[in-house]
């Protein structure tokens, strides 16, 4: 029987996903420990009889699950996704596929188990990310994909190695995720290049099974991908292991994301917070809160998702960076989530002193810098308006008479008052709430 594209359960699955706009991305794992990010070992062609001894090291006393679920709350964030194996082959959880794993360690933890339960607690959506690619596992290539530590050491050359007993190790560990742990929201695969895309991790296959066990689970196209590259979905022709979302890495597409027929696709921008995924300690160039809330305005804006990343240091806690970014980017979520949440692109024209985003009557003016004057509100006549409110406190914002805009009279202009300064400087937020079709015709 061949595989149709199922639409309808496609549009299903990813509604909450669309709504949600905002989430939690956590790196963590042995690398940790050397604190120079999760590409350390291909960085520095750390062969594994150097790494692995990390393994018995690893004891994180100091994490609290809950903790990190209670800070992404707070955050505003409605998700959260987590590394259960990254590409040094470190897994989370309690694989029986494998030694090499947090329960061998001196943690003797589930680290999955526990993240899945405090977000759950928390109400977070869960996700996990698995890596594809694994520089620990004997039958992985090592001089077959560029990515591993020891490409080029003629030490560690391929003969012997089996990448169909690889691939069964790869399934058979995605079979325990999808199976022991109670319901997934988001699985986040990393990543495919070169030669290593969908068939070459029977990527059909490893989806039907997927599908099988989580029937609703949302996925990202890297299985095609990785952080460059649409994947099948673009293309208007699916593939049977499509993902349900794009992926661009560190960026914030120019534009919204269509396919090739100009439907909008289903996108999420993953941003670290410095400039490294896995903790690094000497990386202290963390983009400020400021930023980050206005890149995911922008997202959002852009019909988009943001996930923005934390990686925990070796003894479990957040950076403390990290957490004063995180306290600071909730604070004005609290006051202003009902402008991302939900929302999505507005049909107006991009105003130049900032963005918009809306949900069903409701358009959000953000606005990034103040106007000389009333500010013009980009594309909307004033008729098509039924009341504005500043967002954070609900106050009246009126509709401007001044002369100064006499001659723009098919365009809103909202009065601020006499004060240049705006109420936040990170961003303030009209609520404008238009009228229907038939009230605007009356």
């Amino acid at each position: 029987m061949s595989w149709t594209f199922d639409e309808a359960a496609y549009r299903r699955r990813t509604a909450w996903f669309q709504a949600a706009r905002f989430g939690l991305f956590l790196h963590w794992g042995l690398y940790a420990i050397p604190a120079r990010g999760e590409w350390v070992r291909n960085n520095e062609h750390i062969p594994k009889e150097a790494y692995d001894p990390l393994l018995r090291e690893f004891n994180p006393t100091a994490c609290d699950m809950r903790a990190w679920a209670r800070m992404a709350k707070d955050a505003g964030m409605q998700y959260a996704v987590l590394t259960a194996k990254h590409h040094d082959g470190f897994c989370l959880f309690d694989s029986a596929l494998t030694d090499f794993k947090s329960t061998n360690s001196l943690a003797g933890r589930d680290f999955v188990r526990e993240f899945l339960d405090a977000c759950r607690e928390a109400g977070l959506r869960t996700g996990l990310y698995y890596s594809l690619i694994d520089w620990h596992h004997p039958d992985y290539p090592h001089q077959g994909d560029r990515t591993h530590p020891m490409c080029g050491n003629p030490d560690y050359p391929d003969d012997g190695r089996d990448f169909n007993r690889y691939l069964e190790y790869l399934h058979g560990q995605v079979r325990e995720l999808c199976t022991n742990y109670g319901q997934l929201d988001i699985l986040w695969f990393d990543f495919s290049h070169d030669h290593l895309r969908g068939p070459a991790w029977k990527g059909e296959e490893l989806m039907q099974m997927v599908r099988s066990l989580q029937p609703d689970v949302v996925t990202n196209n890297r299985l095609e991908v990785s952080g460059e590259g649409f994947g099948s979905m673009a293309t208007g022709h699916p593939t049977p292991y499509h993902g349900d979302f794009i992926t661009p890495e560190q960026f914030v597409p120019p534009r919204g994301l269509q396919d090739i027929s100009g439907k909008p696709l289903v996108w999420e921008a993953c941003i670290t917070m410095n400039n490294h995924w896995g903790y690094c300690a000497r990386d202290h160039f963390y983009k400020p809160a400021p930023l980050l809330v206005r890149k995911l305005v922008e997202c959002v804006s852009k019909g988009g998702n943001m996930l923005l990343n934390v990686g925990p240091d070796a003894r479990g806690r957040f950076p403390e960076q990290s957490q004063a970014i995180l306290r600071e980017i909730g604070r004005w979520m609290e006051k202003n989530r009902d402008s991302i949440l939900g929302c999505g692109p507005a049909p107006y024209p991009k105003p130049e002193y900032g963005r918009y985003t809306q949900r069903g009557d409701k358009l959000y003016v953000h606005i990034l810098e103040n106007t000389l004057g009333p500010v013009p509100l980009t594309g909307i006549p004033a008729d098509s308006i039924q009341r504005i409110r500043l967002l954070p406190d609900g106050s009246e914002v009126p509709l401007s008479r001044s002369w100064v805009h006499a001659d723009w009279p098919d365009l809103a202009f909202a009065d601020l008052g006499e004060n240049p300064v705006l109420p936040d400087p990170v961003d303030t937020v009209l609520e404008v709430t238009l009228k229907s079709h038939s009230e605007a015709m009356k």
